[in-house]
This record gives structure tokens, C-alpha cells and sequence, in this order.
């Protein structure tokens, strides 16, 4: 464990989660409130990708145009989340949770009344916004609450986001594709919820910031300013694997199943399921195997580890092919809470900055990458996007360049 454990009084606080609180002990209470409001904010955003056959067919929309509106919400998440994050770690915001979460309400809203594809893209951007300022300041809460159990804090926080993604995809095959866009006012009240839930988190991290900060040891890499920054380029080139490949399948797998096997768009959108929540389910894992075995370990099995797989997919059939992509989005998965936690060890004291760049960066590779792979399916068919996309894992061979925390310089137990 990378910080030392320290005594404190066990008198009980007055947060709004009626949460007695330790420095030394993982707050199951509050990563569960925090994972609780990812899965309610991911199940929103997932929307975006699962509607867009609706959209596509009501406003005759291109694949570039879909594209597009992909890129409206990530890029708007992307640019933003590290300004976030750098902001509220030198000036923490508890509430700051709940009111992006009104930012996405008012996205969800504006995309069940939109009459034209600029409307569709602001709304787009509205629900990004919320993004924005949510995964930062809720990654901080989850260190927080982590107890020093940091990889397995961040796969709590993570699990409910990519479940959220998961159940998505349902959602929209039961109530969305069968009522039509108005339905879509129907999930602002899941951010209604998460605006209550995320005011007791706000109450609970206000208080925490109220107490005696604990001394942290850092990492013996981290005064090594070059060594940080190359270590930083593998893990974006390794980013950019994982999410350019991820996008191909989150935003595109229902068309190409379409196409390529000839199935109905509900037949797909069971099949995105599977594959979203085999992206939970890895995700689940990620972190605390990264507690046991090293983040360092993780990022190189499951990156590199995919390949064979990935390359496999655009030769197989329709029933290999769903074993496949499970295989994939859970391997694939397991290696962001590793990459997150692994950032925050190397550049300890801006856990905001970290958690804003990587998932603002994880946004905006995947927004970037829908853009790009629908200009090639327009251009070249949506067989050729899974061809190319095939060879991105190897990218993986990158992680042979990063250095082993456990080894540069952590305090041991």
C-alpha cells in the first residue's frame, strides 16, 4: 500500500450517508453510493450509442453524421475533464457532482424534443458536459473512500459506470425503439436520482475535507520528470489502442452485425448487451487484480493479451463472434482501473488532473475514433472498419516500457 495507515477517532460524522469513517478502512458505503450514481450516468450516456438506428433512419443521418454527434459528446467530456480535474484539486467542489448531473438532465431533455441534427449534436454536448465534471471529482471521491485499497475502489467505481453502459442498450430495445423519441424524457429521471444520490456523496466529501489530510509516501519515480513523461506517451499510445478498438465496437457492432450476418437491429442490440456487460464484468476485475499482481501486469496481459482475439473476429461466425467479443470487451476492460490507478501512483497529489485526463482522454480517443471509422464505413463498408481495427491491440507491445511501481520506491508493509 503506497500510504501509510494512520489512527483516528471513531466518533461518528454527520454526512449525509451516516457513514462512521477511518482513514484505514475502505467506505463501502459511499463507493457503493458512487458506483450506484456511474451506473445511473453511463446508463444516460449510453443512450447516445443505442439510439442511433432511430436517429439515423428519422433525420436520414450518414455514418459520418453519426459520427459526428459521437464526437459532440466525447470531445465535449474530453476537453473538459482535465480542467475539472486541475481546478478542484486545488479547489475541491462536493457539489460540484450534483449539479453536472442537471447539466445532463437538461441534455436528455433537449434530445427528446430535437427536431434537427444541430439540436441532436447540442444535447450531445450538454450530456458530455455532465460527463465532464462527473468522473474526476467521483474518481476522487472513490480514492477517498478506498482505505488504500486503491485498484479495488476504482473497479467499484468503474463497474457501475460500465453496467450503466450495459443496460443501456436494453433500455433503448424496450422503451425507446418501441415508444419513439419522447421516451427519451423518461431517463431524465434516472438523473434526477443521481442529482439526490450524489448530494449525500457532496455531504460526505465536503466533511472529509473538513479532517486532518494524511501524510502520503510517494513514488520514487515521481521526481524523475522524464521518466514520468515517457512513462505517461505508453500509456496514452496504449489508450489509444484500447479506445479506438472499443469504439469500433460500442458504436458501430450494431451495424455491422446488420450487415454482415443479416440480423434485425434488436437481434444487435442484444448482442451490444453482451458485449457491454463482459466490459463490466472485466472492468470488475481490472482493479483489484491490479491490487495483488501489479497495475503494470495487468495493462500487459489484457492489452497485448486481446490480439488473437481481435484479429480472429472479421473470419468468424455470427455464434463465435459473440464469445469473441466477450472475451474481448472483458480482457480490454480490465485494463483502465489499472491504467487510472497507475497514473495516480506516478503523479501522486492530482488524483483530479490524473482521473480528468484519462477519462477525458478515454472520451475523446473514443469520439475521435467513431468519427474516423465512420468516415471509413461510408467510404469503404463497415467490413472494412473491423479489419482494420483488428491489428490496434498490438499496440500493446508498448507496455513493455513501463516501469514497475511496486519496485520504484513504495512503502512495503
Amino acid at each position: 500500500m503506497s500510504e501509510p495507515e494512520t489512527q483516528e477517532s471513531n466518533s461518528p460524522s454527520s454526512d449525509g450517508l451516516g457513514v462512521k469513517h477511518s482513514t484505514n478502512r475502505t467506505v463501502f458505503r459511499v463507493l457503493g453510493a458512487i458506483s450506484f450514481a456511474h451506473f445511473l450516468n453511463d446508463t444516460m450516456q449510453s443512450l447516445m450509442v443505442a439510439i442511433y438506428p432511430l436517429f439515423k433512419g428519422a433525420f436520414h443521418l450518414s455514418f459520418a453524421q453519426i459520427g459526428l454527434i459521437t464526437l459532440a459528446f466525447q470531445f465535449t467530456a474530453s476537453l473538459l475533464q482535465p480542467l475539472v480535474g486541475l481546478y478542484t484539486d486545488r479547489h475541491p467542489k462536493p457539489f460540484s457532482l450534483a449539479v453536472g448531473m442537471g447539466c445532463t438532465l437538461c441534455g436528455l431533455l433537449t434530445l427528446s424534443l430535437a427536431s434537427s441534427f444541430p439540436m441532436l449534436l447540442a444535447a450531445a454536448a450538454m450530456v458530455g458536459t455532465g460527463s465532464a465534471v462527473f468522473h474526476p471529482e467521483a474518481s476522487r471521491v472513490a480514492r477517498m473512500a478506498s482505505g488504500g485499497q486503491h485498484g479495488l475502489a476504482q473497479s467499484i467505481f468503474q463497474v457501475g459506470g460500465n453496467t450503466g453502459a450495459a443496460i443501456g442498450p436494453l433500455l433503448t430495445a424496450w422503451i425507446v425503439l418501441p415508444h419513439g423519441q419522447g421516451s427519451i424524457a423518461f431517463f431524465s429521471l434516472l438523473a434526477l436520482l443521481a442529482m439526490i444520490v450524489l448530494t449525500g456523496v457532496g455531504i460526505w466529501y465536503r466533511n472529509q475535507n473538513r479532517r486532518p489530510k494524511p501524510v502520503t509516501v510517494s513514488t520514487g519515480i515521481s521526481h524523475h520528470a522524464g521518466r514520468v513523461g515517457m512513462t505517461l506517451a505508453v500509456l496514452m499510445a496504449l489508450m489509444f489502442s484500447k479506445f479506438f478498438y472499443l469504439a469500433s465496437l460500442s458504436s458501430y457492432l450494431i451495424f455491422y452485425l446488420m450487415a454482415h450476418y443479416a440480423i434485425n437491429v434488436q437481434e444487435a442490440q442484444y448482442h451490444l448487451f453482451y458485449f457491454l456487460f463482459a466490459v463490466a464484468a472485466g472492468t470488475l476485475l481490472g482493479g483489484p487484480l491490479g491490487d495483488r499482481i501489479g497495475r503494470r501486469q495487468v495493462i500487459w496481459i489484457s492489452i497485448l493479451g486481446v490480439a488473437p482475439f481481435t484479429l480472429a473476429l472479421p473470419y468468424v461466425g455470427l455464434g463465435t463472434s459473440a464469445i469473441l467479443t466477450l472475451i474481448i470487451g472483458f480482457m480490454l476492460a480490465s485494463a483502465f482501473p489499472a491504467m487510472v490507478v497507475y497514473a495516480q501512483e506516478l503523479i501522486p497529489g492530482r488524483v483530479g488532473m490524473v482521473s480528468g485526463l484519462f477519462f477525458g482522454l478515454a472520451f475523446g480517443l473514443a469520439g475521435l475514433g467513431a468519427a474516423i471509422l465512420g468516415q471509413v464505413a461510408d467510404l469503404w463498408g463497415i467490413n472494412v472498419v473491423y479489419h482494420i481495427c483488428s491489428f490496434l491491440p498490438l499496440i500493446g507491445l508498448l507496455a513493455v516500457f513501463l516501469p514497475d511501481l511496486r519496485t520504484t520506491g513504495r512503502t512495503q508493509h
